[in-house]
């Protein structure tokens, strides 16, 4: 079964070894944006994880966390982080080119199409139906991204993660509010488990 179909899960025994060249990321990253239309951390996760190994579950889970609290969209702080810890900064660059240089090229030629036939009820027809998949594909990431918490069985951080869900999701509260909370609260639970483990 090839790896597309069921990938297999990532252990530290079996990432690859010999950091990609800066073609391989920039290629990898642009078949990654390029295949993510209404959202790139399917595919991402996908590539980095189980296709190429580059890295675990868990240390993609930690990486994409990362990223959620640098400035700008958590997908290209992403290409740029794994970029840069794989080759430097040449590698993030890289990356970072790989994710926005094709589908920049993609949405200016679609966009001129767009503009000259927006109108037509087909296109509007085949979007609706595109936005369904694209919340589709993004289940299926957060699910995957919870295995690895619930391997470990790590209740407090399942218990942490529906809160700020409840909170952020349902409940609409401002979202740097419930950071503020959920931040330090976390990094005190994960300070103490560690205490406790030694």
């Amino acid at each position: 079964m090839s790896s597309e179909i069921a990938p297999a899960a990532s252990s530290a025994a079996d990432i690859a070894k010999i950091p990609p060249s800066l073609r391989t990321l920039f290629f990898a990253f642009a078949k990654m944006s390029l295949s993510g239309f209404g959202g790139v951390l399917v595919f991402a996760r996908r590539a980095i994880v189980d296709e190429h190994r580059w890295m675990t579950a868990e240390e993609f889970n930690e990486t994409f966390a990362l990223c959620h609290f640098l400035p700008g969209p958590n997908i290209v702080n992403l290409a740029m982080v794994f970029g840069a810890r794989l080759r430097g900064i040449a590698g993030g660059l890289a990356a970072f080119a790989g994710l926005l240089v094709p589908p920049m090229l993609l949405i200016t030629m679609l966009g001129a199409i767009y503009g000259r036939f927006g109108q037509a009820d087909a296109l509007r027809q085949g979007l609706a139906g595109v936005s369904c998949v694209a919340v589709g594909l993004l289940a299926s990431v957060v699910f995957r991204m919870l295995t690895p918490l619930a391997k470990k069985r790590d209740l407090v951080g399942l218990v942490v993660m529906a809160a700020v869900f409840v909170a952020i999701g349902l409940a609409r509260l401002p979202l740097q509010e419930v950071l503020l909370v959920a931040v330090p609260l976390s990094l005190a639970i994960t300070y103490a488990r560690t205490r406790w483990a030694r």
